[in-house]
């Protein structure tokens, strides 16, 4: 498939994650009507966010392998899963997004994009339930380890076929419901980048972390699923074929 069309996907996947998983957080999570509440919480949230990459894994994974991540896209590139001449298009490509949300959430009267926090993720006094800025790291980097950790093995050879966006999907919800309190969840940090330029002053300010901690995670499940998944024979037969 052609490089042009791979990130094309790249783009328009990223941004159904994003309008998906952090429009139900600003439009639908405290959603209320005079009669009774209908907002969604933070359990709708992670179910928004998984049904994002389900949906879209089916969509556009035989296109692009549907990474939406540039997490994932570093930890898929350091398990020899993917071309690492394609890692910084795939990158650019993810983190373009975000545009339309502002828009539709801005033409609500009273909505102020700043003091919405715009499901922007943060630490500390910007965490949901104000957690420390190691909590957050810590927090960040294992969820994504495990994140790429269920990928690649979900993707493997070996792997039943056709059930990946499933597994994929359902982990990054469970991965929601764990660490929405401590940093209102990122794993992404294409995610965390279109919000936090909209909000802008301390989101902007603690954005290195949802870059540097999900990459961290990736990396070390990129090392570790390959010595635990594939045998010896099997890596000897692999380079005798090579």
């Amino acid at each position: 498939m052609q490089l042009s069309k791979r990130l094309a996907a790249e783009l328009v996947g990223t941004f159904w994650l994003v309008r998906g998983g952090c429009g139900s957080a600003v439009l639908a999570a405290n959603f209320a009507s005079p009669v009774h509440g209908l907002g969604i919480s933070f359990v709708g949230v992670s179910l928004a966010f998984g049904l994002t990459v389900l949906t879209m894994a089916y969509a556009i994974g035989h296109i692009s392998g549907c990474h939406l991540n540039p997490a994932v896209s570093v930890g898929l590139t350091v398990a020899g899963r993917f071309p690492a001449r394609d890692l910084l298009p795939y990158i650019v490509a993810q983190v373009l997004g975000a545009a339309v949300l502002a828009l539709i959430a801005s033409c609500k009267p009273g909505f102020e994009l700043v003091a919405s926090g715009f499901a922007s993720n943060g630490y500390g006094e910007r965490s949901p339930g104000h957690y420390s800025l190691a909590a957050a790291f810590v927090c960040e980097a294992v969820m994504t380890g495990f994140f790429l950790f269920v990928i690649l093995g979900a993707t493997h050879k070996r792997a039943p076929a056709g059930f990946a966006p499933i597994a994929i999907g359902l982990c990054l919800t469970l991965i929601h419901l764990v660490s929405i309190p401590v940093t209102n969840t990122s794993v992404n940090p294409a995610r965390s980048t279109g919000p936090a330029l909209f909000v802008g002053g301390a989101a902007v300010d603690q954005l290195w972390l949802f870059w540097i901690a999900p990459i961290i995670g990736a990396v070390v499940a990129g090392v570790l699923y390959p010595l635990i998944a594939e045998s010896r024979r099997g890596s000897a037969q692999k380079l005798a074929l090579d």
